[in-house]
């Protein structure tokens, strides 16, 4: 399913769209090796071994890919996850319709523009719209303090410091009612 808005704030059209792995992988392949990515996703792999890894998550049921774009460029990788039946259930006592996020923004020129605010709000509010879902999660790496800022920004709050197979990371929380106290009135996706 792609998703797309304008985003009145920056003047832009945010999308998403499924991951595809003959048009997407050696974007994915290349995002994974800047240097930026390395230290959080750890898969600066071969071209081999990431294949099978993206094959395996893009079969993975619990979870989705997504290819994000600002005004049509490709930019951004995202993977929208349910909770049950992640890593991360074990860490807090999830509801059944609790759904996570993992993001990376790709291409480097598009660091430090004030882009990922919008990129995250916009992907939480997709997740929001299954009724049945009232927290979104996030566990970045509790060295990203860029990113915790940003989640903080969109509406997450930090819950504990938690360790997972591959990281450290900082479990955060989006609850609806905040979300939506916060971005629905005057809305610059509106």
């Amino acid at each position: 399913m792609k998703h797309s808005v304008l985003d009145k704030e920056i003047d832009k059209e945010i999308s998403f769209r499924p991951f595809a792995m003959e048009e997407d992988f050696s974007r994915i392949h290349r995002w994974m090796h800047e240097p930026h990515v390395i230290p959080f996703w750890q898969l600066n792999h071969s071209e081999e071994v990431l294949k099978k890894h993206m094959h395996k998550a893009r079969e993975d049921t619990h979870q989705s890919l997504y290819i994000g774009s600002i005004d049509g460029i490709p930019m951004s990788y995202w993977e929208a996850y349910w909770v049950r039946g992640d890593v991360v259930e074990n860490c807090y006592e999830p509801a059944p319709f609790d759904q996570g996020i993992h993001l990376l923004i790709g291409e480097s020129s598009y660091l430090g523009k004030g882009l990922a605010l919008p990129l995250l709000r916009e992907m939480v509010a997709f997740q929001f719209k299954c009724a049945h879902t009232n927290k979104v999660i996030a566990e970045p790496d509790h060295r990203n303090e860029k990113m915790i800022h940003v989640f903080e920004k969109c509406g997450f709050y930090k819950v504990k410091e938690i360790i997972l197979p591959d990281k450290k990371a900082m479990l955060m929380f989006c609850e609806r009612e905040e979300f939506e106290k916060r971005w629905n009135h005057d809305d610059p996706r509106a």
